[in-house]
């Protein structure tokens, strides 16, 4: 039997074109890839890359004066993406370009890492109500697994062992002795940064630390290249995701700790469909995740400025309080067309939490009613007739950053 088997894949897509935006195939491989790490041989032989373009997060902006100053005006960044799996489990590899190599160190507050995460849709049922790119929505869950370049440090673990942080100056030992104390320091000493968290929207995130989210993560900085690669492996099916099925939908994201990046000052991608090539189905994802609506981008301008400028910014609307509503100047690169559309006629269907309300109590961009629900201060717009939304739909398609050369 060959090491890797490569199938031709029949997806019955309407145009080969849509297979090229938002969609990988992974490649079969005959070898376990459960251990497998950034620069193994497999990686590089049978890695089939494809470009993806990740878009700066402009949905809200950070609380942080230099960092929005050196993230003025970003553009969108291509990085490479793969797929591998060997019928148990699943490797998504990500390259991409960075022109430093930043490291988060445990005595700096001010200093940033660079990395990367891969976000995996809860099992969703229905492709054109994918939950929220940005770390997912109510009743529409997310998994996302987190890997960071951070340098060693020491920090007091669930065995209650602290006697260790304690600077080697500080303590009573020497020669032979403070060389054990050092390496046992070092022994116990965080080397990596990879978490798994579940999440529902903003400020949902929580981290999975009971070990039930089973995941090998990795990155690696090739200096020669001014390139990261990172990846991130995990069995096919666990008690979080079922990506058993013919096709699953993924997200890729990564931080430039030189420009401050961290939490929601990133680059996004939009949803990835990954294509198992041996399994059936998987073909209404695909569409989804790459239907471009046809409409009159012109008209659909129209409508936007009438409608959407009084509280959205987006590109040609900048009149809105920045705190309003999501800006919208990147949500035709990091939303679907099913997700614009449903939020367009039923906001109340995937409601981003927004701004801290006691911040900003004049911006509330949802309000709960008796029973405790969310309901958005959006209205729908579902008055709209089939072409005026179309239209709208089109030009929402056309806002995007420009991509870095």
């Amino acid at each position: 039997m060959k090491r890797v088997v490569e199938y031709i894949v029949a997806l019955s897509l309407a145009t080969t074109a849509a297979l090229a935006n938002n969609s990988i195939v992974a490649v079969k491989v005959d070898k376990d890839i459960s251990n497998l790490k950034c620069g193994d041989k497999l990686i590089k032989e049978y890695a089939k890359f494809q470009e993806i373009v990740l878009y700066p997060q402009t949905t809200i902006k950070l609380n942080d004066k230099k960092a929005n100053e050196l993230n003025q005006n970003p553009k969108a960044k291509k990085v490479k993406v793969a797929a591998l799996y060997d019928g148990k489990s699943v490797a998504i590899v990500v390259k991409w370009s960075d022109s430093t190599k930043d490291i988060q160190k445990g005595n700096k507050s001010d200093i940033y890492a660079d990395g990367f995460a891969v976000q995996f849709a809860n099992n969703p049922k229905d492709p054109n109500k994918l939950p929220y790119i940005g770390m997912g929505s109510k009743n529409r869950p997310v998994v996302i697994y987190l890997q960071k370049a951070v340098e060693r440090v020491y920090e007091p673990n669930g065995d209650g062992i602290v006697g260790y942080q304690v600077n080697p100056h500080n303590i009573n030992r020497f020669g032979k002795d403070l060389k054990k104390f050092e390496k046992r320091v070092d022994d116990l000493a965080i080397k990596d940064y990879q978490k798994a968290f579940i999440s529902e929207g903003f400020r949902s995130m929580t981290e999975i630390k009971d070990k039930s989210a089973s995941f090998n993560a990795d990155m690696h900085y090739v200096d020669s290249k001014k390139m990261w690669g990172g990846m991130v492996v995990k069995p096919l099916k666990d008690q979080y995701l079922n990506l058993e099925s013919g096709a699953f939908p993924i997200a890729v994201a990564v931080w430039d700790g030189k420009k401050l990046n961290r939490d929601g000052l990133k680059h996004l991608s939009g949803w990835i469909a990954v294509k198992l090539p041996d399994r059936n189905g998987g073909k209404a994802l695909i569409e989804a995740v790459n239907e471009k609506v046809k409409g009159d981008i012109a008209k659909g301008k129209e409508i936007a400025i009438t409608n959407c400028a009084s509280c959205h910014r987006f590109k040609g609307a900048q009149d809105a309080p920045i705190y309003m509503a999501p800006d919208l100047s990147n949500i035709g690169g990091q939303t679907t067309a099913g997700y614009i559309r449903e939020s367009i006629v039923d906001p109340n269907a995937v409601i981003v939490p927004g701004y801290n309300r006691n911040a900003h109590p004049n911006f509330a961009w949802y309000m709960i009613d008796d029973k405790g629900n969310r309901t958005s201060t959006m209205p729908p717009f579902d008055w709209l007739d089939q072409k005026s939304l179309n239209d709208l739909i089109a030009f929402m398609q056309t806002q995007k950053a420009e991509v870095e050369k």
